[in-house]
């Protein structure tokens, strides 16, 4: 998935809420942990699912792993999937899977100024801290690092400003 057209989907979401600033960088996120939900709740959906054998641990782990994912971005007041784009002035998230679809439901909107922003490397994600220290609120997502998700843009983008 090209980049432009990630930038594309979030500006267009932009523009439907009536906010004129312009994407510099945008990618797909998750809300903190997602990647650890669903490996434990994998394995958790995994081990209950054996008593039926090995469909049975199959359809467990694949119930599990969906489950753990939606627990977690319940937790966090998120949705599983976001698109978040970096403009000038602002860092804005929305729920959305489809990286080339514009994406539905703002879910955040954070001003730039005042912002400090933590990146957190790990296995196979990179944690990314959006932190206002005026009003002590936080924002904790992670973004996987394989390139087609573009979250290195965002970090990237927001790193330079």
């Amino acid at each position: 998935m090209s980049e432009e057209k990630i930038e594309h989907a979030v500006q267009q979401a932009l523009t439907r809420e009536g906010i004129a600033d312009e994407v510099i960088a945008a990618g797909q996120f998750s809300p903190r942990g997602q990647t650890g939900s669903l490996f434990a709740g994998g394995l958790a959906g995994g081990s209950l699912g054996e008593v039926g054998g090995s469909v049975g641990g199959a359809v467990g782990e694949a119930a599990g792993v969906i489950g753990g994912m939606r627990a977690n971005a319940a937790a966090h007041g998120m949705p599983e999937f976001m698109l978040v784009g970096v403009t000038a002035d602002g860092v804005y998230g929305f729920e959305g899977r489809s990286r080339s679809k514009e994406p539905g439901a703002m879910v955040f909107k954070v001003a730039r100024a005042g912002l400090e922003v933590s990146v957190h490397q790990r296995v196979n994600v990179r944690v990314l801290e959006l932190i206002h220290p005026e009003s002590d609120s936080r924002i904790e997502l992670e973004g996987s690092r394989i390139p087609l998700t573009h979250s290195k843009d965002v970090i990237e983008a927001l790193s330079e400003g």
